[in-house]
């Protein structure tokens, strides 16, 4: 593939990737799976911390 050119994108042909970010940022849920993934390991490191430092 190279450096300059055109490329098409059914999914935002359609409103696809438009719809998923604007529930993203109305819901706080993340729809790509590296989102979903950072989202969920933030909330375990959260809980950690929690626990071993003691805080409530």
């Amino acid at each position: 593939m190279g450096k300059f050119g055109w490329s098409f994108s059914w999914k935002r042909a359609l409103g696809i990737t438009q719809a998923k970010q604007r529930f993203a940022r109305k819901t706080g849920v993340p729809t790509s799976r590296q989102g979903i993934e950072r989202k969920i390991g933030s909330s375990i490191m959260n809980v950690i911390l929690k626990t071993v430092l003691g805080k409530k």
